[in-house]
């Protein structure tokens, strides 16, 4: 008897672990899904263009050298980016036609929807390593890091916004990499599906974050935003604050408490179980030229998506384990 009831009790218990599973695995496609149907789709047309989206920075983690304060070169210019049609794209205002399915989600073309809306702020990332050769690999984010490492972080929201990034070190006081007055005066408009990296990067000019010989908790906090913040400065407002003070900017306890409490909100979270591939030279180009990508381009390594389609910030903290 108690063996029929070990038996009958080891039977419940793996259904509902695959029930648990089969939930999980709706759960990344509804936000794969939801995330990537906003990409244009694949088109043969290489004509589109608009200014360079990628991000100014040399920064390196854990203070090598003398600052983690983000320096530019590159020329100002404004962001557009446009679909073969010519039109300005904008992801969250994306339509969604499709036709149901299973287990509650649509399909559009070979993409699956459900109810994470794609009007909701979803962020998508992809931590890349430089290899022995000098080349841009993916790599898991939460894998360790040491001395000598070189990492970049390419960022890829699904809506038209403002974007800004944060530093900390073990939990520090937080300093602003992005926006910078070195870059575009300030200004932090985004595109949807334009990559953006950090540090910058352009054809000829490869930057890269360097981990020194001080092991730390490193953490990057990313925040896309509908409408600018009111509490942090951008703009001609950052480069009347950085003229009369030393930047980078740092937000006051307050602010930075009520981002953080921002960054709690309920998400959901897609994840790449692969890891090892070079970055892509349509990635690359797409980076370097400010292209929006299409729905043939690779999927960032991590997914993260507002539950609230109403929800006018997302944050997003990166962590990255210096030993």
């Amino acid at each position: 008897m108690r063996f029929k009831i070990f038996t009958t009790l080891l039977t419940l218990a793996l259904i509902s672990g695959a029930v648990v599973m089969a939930h999980a695995q709706d759960e990344d496609e509804a936000v794969r899904g939801s995330f990537l149907t906003t990409r244009t789709k694949a088109s043969t047309s290489s004509g589109n263009s608009s200014a360079s989206g990628t991000i100014a920075a040399t920064a390196n983690l854990a203070g090598n050298q003398t600052s983690n304060k983000p320096t530019s070169n590159r020329p100002t210019s404004g962001r557009t980016t446009k679909n073969s049609s010519g039109r300005t794209t904008a992801g969250g205002s994306a339509s969604v036609r499709a036709s149901t399915g299973k287990n509650g989600t649509t399909v559009q073309g070979n993409v699956a929807v459900s109810a994470y809306s794609p009007s909701a702020i979803g962020l998508g990332y992809t931590l890349y390593m430089r290899d022995s050769s000098g080349g841009a690999v993916r790599v898991d984010p939460s894998q360790e890091f040491h001395a000598g490492d070189r990492i970049r972080l390419s960022l890829e929201s699904n809506t038209d916004g403002y974007l800004y990034i944060f530093h900390t070190e073990n939990d520090g006081e937080p300093e602003m990499l992005y926006p910078d007055v070195r870059l575009e005066k300030g200004a932090n408009r985004i595109q949807a599906h334009v990559p953006y990296e950090i540090p910058w990067n352009e054809p000829g000019v490869e930057n890269w974050f360097k981990f020194d010989e001080n092991p730390a908790n490193e953490r990057l906090y990313v925040v896309v935003s509908r409408q600018p913040l009111p509490m942090i400065p951008i703009g001609d407002a950052l480069v009347s604050y950085c003229g009369k003070n030393q930047c980078p900017w740092r937000p006051p306890v307050s602010a930075w408490a009520q981002l953080k409490m921002q960054g709690q909100a309920k998400v959901g979270v897609v994840k790449s179980s692969s890891y090892g591939q070079k970055q892509t030279g349509p990635e690359r180009e797409a980076t370097t030229r400010g292209l929006g990508l299409d729905q043939a381009a690779p999927e960032p390594s991590v997914i993260r998506m507002n539950v609230s389609s109403t929800a006018p910030i997302l944050v997003t903290a990166v962590d990255l384990n210096h030993k």
